[in-house]
């Protein structure tokens, strides 16, 4: 484990904590392939039924290091930083593992990406979400597409393309969060949500996850076909759960 990112367990719960808190946890190279790894390696583990993520010090995280990028002269670094910084957006959507994300302080940029992309969010009452990239002639182009997803065009654009963030209040009513709460209490409350779904099922959490993340993508026909078809499995399952084992 990296020392930007630290690891603890609490029972089936993993809290992952970006740890460069004198940079606000921006993302370097380092933090990045961390907590990429530390999310792959989690969602492996069966010990771990669910994680918590959030960030050391005052701000959950500040997006990318813009210091690093400023040093990515090479086309061919550049590219690969891009890959490793789509392939951290997306595994998300890809892991088994539920992830709730604490957001204890400012997310900007990549940040805030990484707050909307776990399943839960709990944000504390003194935090703010925002894309600032355009302010810096830059784009959000790899968390657009998340965004985009999670709240609708109108808002997405206005977001990405204003610039102005948003506190924590607004992000509950536009749904871009589950919970606000005072600061101090924040990882107490995600860490709440996180033992109530590792108290689900492991294995009905995992298709749930699953057939979530697919019917979002698809039109309704093909997404109830996914929904009977893993629902007549899921019986199945249950009957080879229930019957007894054979001596």
């Amino acid at each position: 484990m990296s020392e930007s990112l630290r690891s603890e367990d609490r029972g089936k719960v993993r809290i992952l904590t970006m740890n460069r808190p004198e940079k606000r946890n921006a993302l370097n190279t380092e933090l990045t392939q961390a907590l990429l790894q530390a999310l792959r390696v989690a969602d492996s583990e069966d010990a771990v039924d669910a994680i918590v993520l959030t960030g050391a010090g005052p701000g959950f995280c500040a997006g990318a290091d813009v210091g690093e990028f400023a040093g990515l002269k090479d086309p061919k670094a550049a590219a690969a930083r891009a890959e490793l910084t789509m392939q951290l957006h997306l595994i998300f959507s890809r892991m088994t593992t539920p992830v709730v994300t604490a957001i204890n302080g400012a997310a900007m940029g990549g940040g805030a990406g990484l707050a909307l992309a776990g399943d839960l969010a709990v944000m504390g009452q003194g935090a703010k979400l925002g894309y600032p990239e355009t302010k810096h002639g830059i784009v959000a182009a790899i968390v657009m597409a998340n965004l985009v997803r999670q709240v609708g065009p109108k808002l997405a654009f206005e977001l990405v393309s204003l610039a102005e963030p948003i506190g924590a209040e607004r992000a509950l009513q536009l749904g871009m969060v589950n919970y606000v709460v005072p600061d101090s209490q924040v990882l107490e409350k995600a860490l709440s949500l996180a033992e109530k779904l590792a108290a689900v099922s492991k294995t009905a959490m995992a298709q749930t996850k699953r057939l979530f993340y697919e019917v979002v993508e698809l039109p309704l026909d093909k997404a109830l076909e996914r929904g009977r078809d893993l629902n007549q499995r899921m019986r199945n399952f249950e009957k080879l759960a229930k019957a007894p084992k054979k001596k």
